[in-house]
């Protein structure tokens, strides 16, 4: 039996399965719709936004590896039927799919015209998504913007300038579709695996950047973000249930392997199109991976800027000590409600140290080396 039947099979028994019919009792929705890519939860008693409850409750939730793995079903309902109770609702509405997150999924795959000189910063939550596009945006615009005193970062989140495909520009139906004539190049993100980009993107000469992380900190980091975004009532996400589900595979956007094996694939076929980058990499060597950058993108810099120090300049404005301190991001909230400071917590390589155990590091690593094996992937 698969992994993703055996979690179906494990909720089944509990009582809250995929079932067509009506609202659950108490008419509490529990409404799911099964395709590619993320998932959100609407909004429970509970307190949060929907996307809040979606990243809070879903960092290990058997929904996501299911829905990875198959395509859309339109009419499909979660039912709380068999158990009856305020533990067995609350349960269910932990897992019920908003369709507007699945749709902008959908949407964007169906309606994204990729451009030649798009660029697209990809990732797996939680692997420094907010570093990247801090340092992307800079280079990208650092004739726009020449002086760091008076640059967007320092009075907008990144993930404003910088927006996901799926979960901001496409989030709406598909008769209010984004205006995204901008200006050359165009700047977008996703954490959507690579079997499930549009296909203008894996068509056209658009660049990627994938940023990944070690899994371990991965982990560590996505747990400690998870918990920040949870309701108070919902209480603290279980560190060794949320451990063992990511080494089976049940993580946001399917298994971390799978998911980096996507892009390291494609990155040793298309050189030329994916850029296949290490957070611990370029916390080790900022400046040549800065560099490194800028020449993938299409924008290296000049001897005149090298001169200037641009690229030092770059890397201490988007910098952990000085994005984190900014008021924007201690105190700022996105549109979508999650507050800016949740994206800022340590940046550090190694943290796992402070949270794992021997057992639990040595599982971890003999996972992801089995799935990795033969493809030249390490960490």
């Amino acid at each position: 039996m698969s992994l993703h039947n055996r979690e179906i099979e494990e909720r089944n028994r509990g009582g809250c399965s995929p079932s067509r019919g009506t609202p659950s009792p108490g008419g509490v929705p529990a409404v799911m719709r099964f395709g590619r890519g993320p998932l959100a939860v609407t909004r429970s008693g509970g307190g949060g936004t929907c996307r809040q409850q979606w990243r809070a409750c879903l960092s290990g939730s058997w929904v996501v590896q299911f829905v990875v793995r198959q395509r859309c079903r339109r009419g499909w309902r979660m039912s709380s039927a068999g158990r009856s109770g305020r533990s067995r609702l609350r349960e269910c509405e932990k897992e019920r799919i908003n369709q507007e997150e699945i749709q902008g999924v959908l949407s964007c795959q169906k309606h994204f015209q990729s451009r030649h000189s798009d660029i697209l910063l990809v990732s797996t939550p939680k692997s420094g998504t907010t570093w990247l596009k801090a340092i992307t945006f800079s280079l990208v615009n650092r004739t726009t913007f020449p002086d760091p005193k008076h640059h967007p970062l320092l009075t907008t989140n990144p993930h404003v300038l910088v927006p996901f495909l799926e979960l901001d520009l496409f989030i709406d139906n598909e008769n209010r579709l984004p205006n995204l004539s901008s200006s050359c190049p165009r700047l977008f993100s996703t954490h959507l695996p690579y079997v499930s980009l549009p296909e203008s993107v894996k068509s056209s000469a658009c660049k990627l950047v994938y940023l990944c992380r070690n899994p371990k900190d991965a982990f560590v980091s996505l747990w400690h973000f998870t918990n920040r975004l949870r309701p108070e009532s919902w209480g603290e996400n279980s560190m060794e249930e949320a451990f063992e589900k990511f080494c089976r595979g049940v993580s946001l956007y399917g298994p971390f392997w799978d998911h980096s094996l996507g892009y390291w694939k494609e990155s040793l076929e298309r050189p030329e199109k994916v850029l296949f980058l290490r957070f611990e990499d370029m916390k080790r060597a900022p400046a040549f991976y800065v560099r490194k950058l800028a020449d993938f993108i299409g924008c290296p810099f000049s001897q005149e800027e090298e001169a200037k120090n641009v690229i030092g300049n770059i890397l201490e404005l988007c910098c952990f000590e000085s994005l984190s301190n900014l008021e924007v991001n201690k105190n700022g909230k996105l549109s979508s409600g999650e507050e800016n400071k949740a994206f800022f917590r340590r940046g550090e390589v190694g943290d796992w140290v402070n949270y794992l155990t021997d057992e639990m590091a040595e599982k971890l690593d003999s996972t992801v080396q089995q799935k990795l094996h033969g493809s030249g992937l390490k960490f």
